[in-house]
């Protein structure tokens, strides 16, 4: 390839993992908007984040293996098409329904395009300096989303929520042209896919999510929530025995018969759980409580992104030198105190010092643990099972998300609703209703702090060594460039 295709190349697949990465971190701020203009109530509002990442994470695993059995670039093409008219169908939405099933099928997108970038980044660039170079680049999008995605993001949605979905339309369309253009199609390798286990998952944690979201506005003892709940079961259960007999599965057993590997994907999904809905409560707690515009609640994030960075570049030195668990032990427990405190504050509270603090804090102790996880889900593995397990990881975060959604949120709308308050926007709530919907958001901050807990509980189970973690840190420098 010339140097300019390769460059184009480059900004594609690194153009698609910026695109994902800001649409995830732009919805929580439109929230608030979004549940006022539709009138939703607050299970429906949080089906918004929740239909995104059931979909991209039951899907992800299946997107990857489509990439190798069909070739990348085609399937790359095909994600990156559908979540761009998905974005569209979200950004002309004209009721919450339309917008919930579009947000899904975004996630059906990012699920096929996403995994696909990553691997095309392997086959598109020479191993060696090129390569490490792009590897770099498509790793940094991640940082620059999260905080682009908070200024960027809460200034579009100050103008409108729906330009947050319709600013991925040109780039979506750039991208595909440019793919087009620029990358080589991989030989496909026909396997077996495992499309019963794909759906199988998905649907089966659907039904949890949507007992646990609707319990609270419709009654745990009604039909439909007892319904969801029984169906989700069964449909796991269904997942597991297909899993077991499939010639192909995405989650292979025999990945997990390492104990101290178990506890590091169990702490990693109650991680995401924490993520996902304190990302959601705290826009939604300064949006609808303290009355911040969603630009001003972009740059509040902002002090948590910097938290992040400066503790995973202390941890990523400290992970080959003390046991990896003490470290996310650490993390965990900076987290959980520092959101038991958020939970009793005021609902009158500054921004300077106690936000701001509080921001920085939670964010250092995300950061902390965030890099010790993944290394110990590849610790101890050969070279041809890092790929299995990493992505087994991300799957964990993404899917511990809205399971945490599910059950943080219905207990934050049983508290709000026990102390006189009313589901639905606050734009229609008196002052005693919404005093109650800012106590809901509160303890929903401590719901947060009980999944920091039970993931650093988990962690104390992982007996991986810093020399496993430093071995993995080599072993997937090496998987990346060879």
């Amino acid at each position: 390839m010339t140097t300019r295709a390769v460059a184009i190349a480059m900004l594609v697949l690194s153009g698609l993992q910026l695109m994902v990465v800001l649409d995830g971190t732009v919805a929580n701020l439109a929230l608030a908007p979004l549940q006022s203009e539709f009138g939703m109530s607050d299970s429906g509002r949080n089906w918004v984040l929740t239909a995104y990442a059931l979909a991209f994470g039951g899907l992800m695993l299946l997107g990857g293996r489509l990439g190798d059995s069909y070739g990348r670039k085609k399937m790359f093409i095909a994600g990156v098409s559908i979540f761009t008219l998905a974005s569209l169908l979200c950004g002309i939405a004209s009721n919450d329904v339309m917008l919930i099933g579009s947000r899904a099928l975004q996630g059906v997108g990012a699920a096929v395009a996403s995994p696909t970038a990553l691997a095309l980044v392997a086959t598109t660039f020479a191993a060696g300096p090129a390569r490490n170079r792009a590897i770099a680049v498509f790793a940094a999008m991640t940082g620059v989303g999260s905080i682009a995605g908070l200024i960027l993001g809460g200034a579009l949605t100050q103008v409108s929520w729906r330009w947050i979905f319709l600013i991925n339309v040109p780039i979506g369309v750039l991208i595909v042209v440019l793919a087009v253009i620029s990358l080589r199609e991989t030989a496909g390798e026909r396997l077996a896919l495992d499309v019963p286990g794909a759906i199988l998952a998905t649907l089966g944690c659907t039904g949890l999510v949507f007992a646990l979201t609707e319990g609270p506005s419709l009654g745990w003892g009604s039909y439909a929530v007892i319904g969801a709940l029984v169906a989700g079961v069964v449909l796991l259960g269904a997942f597991l025995l297909v899993e077991r007999r499939a010639e192909n599965p995405l989650l292979p057993f025999v990945l997990f018969r390492n104990k101290d590997r178990v506890a590091v994907f169990v702490s990693i999904f109650f991680a995401g759980a924490v993520m996902f809905s304190l990302a959601a409560f705290v826009a939604l707690f300064v949006q609808d409580v303290l009355g911040y515009t969603p630009l001003q609640a972009g740059l509040a994030f902002v002090p948590f992104a910097f938290g992040l960075g400066g503790a995973a570049a202390v941890a990523s030195k400290l992970v080959a030198r003390i046991q990896p668990r003490w470290l996310v032990v650490t993390g965990t427990a900076i987290v959980a105190v520092s959101l038991v405190y958020g939970s009793g504050m005021s609902q009158d509270v500054a921004y300077f010092p106690t936000l701001f603090i509080l921001v920085l804090v939670v964010g250092f102790g995300v950061g902390l643990s965030s890099v010790p996880l993944p290394l110990c889900a590849i610790a101890g593995v050969g070279s041809h099972e890092i790929g299995p397990l990493s992505a087994i990881a991300q799957v964990a975060q993404t899917l511990g998300g809205p399971v945490g959604l599910g059950i943080i949120g219905s207990l934050a709308t049983s508290r709000a609703l026990s102390l006189g308050g009313t589901s639905g926007p606050v734009t229609a709530m008196t002052d005693a209703q919404l005093a109650a919907q800012g106590e809901g958001y509160l303890f929903a901050l401590f719901g947060c702090a009980v999944c920091a807990v039970i993931a650093g509980i988990a962690a104390l189970f992982i007996r991986f060594t810093p020399e496993q973690v430093a071995q993995a840190q080599e072993a997937e420098k090496t998987a990346q460039t060879i």
